[in-house]
C-alpha cells in the first residue's frame, strides 16, 4: 500500500507531519493492506491567509484493487482534526465496500 501526502501552498507539509499521518493511515487501514493499491491524502486551507472556521480540508482517497477509486473528504478548524475526521470517514467507507463485495 502506497501512500502519497499531498499539500497545497497554504499548508506546511514537513517531514513529521507526513510521518505521523502515514503511520496513523497505516494503523488505522491496516486490515485493508492487502485490497487497496494506494491511498492518496490531500491537504488544504481554503481561506488560505483570512481565517474562520472549518476552512482546514483533508480528501483521502483509497484505490482498492480491481475497483474504482473512493474518496472522501472532511473539514475542519485544524489540519489534524479534518483528517483525523477523514480518516474515519475513509474507514468506515471501506469497511462498507468490502462488506458488500463479500456478499456477491
Amino acid at each position: 500500500m502506497t501512500i502519497q501526502i499531498n499539500t497545497d501552498n497554504n499548508v506546511e507539509g514537513h517531514a513529521r507531519l507526513e510521518s505521523y499521518f502515514s503511520e496513523e493511515l497505516k494503523k488505522t487501514l491496516s486490515r485493508f493492506e492487502d485490497k487497496i493499491t494506494r491511498l492518496e491524502v490531500h491537504l488544504g486551507d481554503e481561506n488560505s491567509e483570512k481565517s474562520g472556521g472549518n476552512d482546514k480540508r483533508c480528501l483521502i482517497e483509497a484505490r482498492p484493487v480491481n475497483m474504482q477509486p473512493v474518496a472522501v473528504t472532511n473539514h475542519a478548524d485544524t489540519i489534524e482534526k479534518a483528517f483525523q475526521g477523514a480518516l474515519d470517514k475513509i474507514k468506515k467507507v471501506l469497511e462498507t465496500t468490502f462488506e458488500k463485495q463479500k456478499t456477491y
